[in-house]
């Protein structure tokens, strides 16, 4: 049975994935999904954030251990789990047997404006320096993260997260300080990573994906019409290309 590990991004917490794990469970018969925070995050918000992309990388491998989880495992990572997902296979490729991430940008292959895009500054900054409120905070975030409607029925959905684990302001600023200092290898095992990214990303410019896929000579899959939550604008889509991956793998 394999295990499918899912990690979110900056700020979002495990409940952020909707009802994609259950999408996933189905599209790959057997497997066991696993969803962690990362600390500073949903049920760890009262936890400091690490300020290295390794050190959460090593959380999520001691929670696995925790809960009698043995690797390989297959990850799936958003954004700044990505990262994560890269730097565990660069220090312990034995663990992963496959990676698929999701919107996700790093040093060396993408430039500061593309990892994040410039119109965003202003609310990053606002949302990470100033006081935090969900009323205000999370239809930002939805308008950046998604392509869909501003109103979608999830928004009610973020502001309670919000409420009930709020994000501190120095796990916020701690998390973009991990993000902007990690830089990845070259990578030699290809096979094990599939990228995928949205056409729409307001939030990642969607050519961070495709420069590391043309990097490391990975494949690439993008959507047309979705944003920055891939799983949340296309959730089946996102789960259908894991599957067929998978098989493809497998063949």
């Amino acid at each position: 049975m394999s295990t499918w590990v899912l990690l979110r991004g900056l700020m979002r917490e495990a409940r952020h994935w909707g009802d994609f794990p259950q999408l996933l469970g189905a599209a790959l018969p057997g497997a066991q999904v696993v969803v962690l925070d990362l600390p500073g995050n949903g049920s760890l918000y009262q936890s400091q954030s690490p300020t290295s992309v390794r050190a959460m990388a090593e959380h999520c491998r001691a929670s696995l251990r925790a809960q009698a989880l043995t690797p390989p495992y297959h990850l799936l990572a958003l954004s700044l789990g990505g990262m994560v997902a890269v730097d565990w296979h660069q220090r312990h490729p034995d663990e992963v047997a496959a990676a698929v991430l999701l919107s996700t940008s790093m040093r060396p292959y993408n430039p500061f404006y593309r990892r994040l895009r410039p119109a965003n500054y202003p609310a990053i900054l606002r949302m990470a320096l100033g006081a935090r409120d969900p009323e205000v905070d999370e239809p930002v975030i939805l308008r950046i993260t998604s392509s869909g409607p501003a109103d979608q029925p999830v928004l009610q959905d973020w502001i309670a997260y919000a409420r009930q684990c709020p994000v501190s302001r120095a796990n916020a600023l701690r998390q973009l300080w991990a993000a902007a200092r990690f830089s990845a290898q070259p990578q030699d095992r290809a096979r094990r990573f599939l990228l995928l990214a949205g056409e729409q990303d307001k939030l990642v410019h969607p050519s961070c994906s495709a420069n590391i896929a043309q990097a490391w000579g990975a494949e690439l899959r993008m959507h047309p019409q979705s944003g920055h939550d891939l799983p949340l604008d296309a959730g089946p889509w996102v789960a259908e290309q894991v599957r067929d991956w998978v098989h493809k793998q497998a063949a």
